[in-house]
């Protein structure tokens, strides 16, 4: 289960910070794989995170603690939402060729 998330970065000086506790927390919860914050190259105020669940219960109960609700969820409530932001895995490629095809949850 992939979390994708856009933001463009508001005239805030604490955005990063909420950035950094926002990967930490979620990178900290079971079933979390990996998070990524990245800004775009072309336009440096874009900004995204992609965060990695090995289920989408797992995403689930990632959102579930108090803590992540008390910070996490408020600075993702910041993204834009004109964009899809959950997206189950279908393929993982790696390298070596290592590459796992997902069920899919959709059927």
């Amino acid at each position: 289960m992939l979390l994708i998330c856009r933001f463009t970065e508001p005239d805030d000086p604490g955005f990063l910070d909420r950035a950094r506790r926002a990967v930490g927390l979620l990178a900290a919860q079971p079933g979390c794989e990996r998070v990524e914050f990245a800004r775009a190259v072309e336009v440096p105020g874009e900004w995204v995170l992609v965060a990695v669940f090995e289920s989408l219960t797992a995403y689930r109960r990632a959102l579930s603690p108090f803590e992540v609700r008390e910070h996490v969820v408020p600075f993702l409530s910041a993204a834009r939402t004109q964009d899809q932001a959950t997206f189950e895995r279908r393929f993982t490629g790696g390298p070596d060729d290592a590459w796992v095809e997902h069920a899919s949850i959709l059927g």
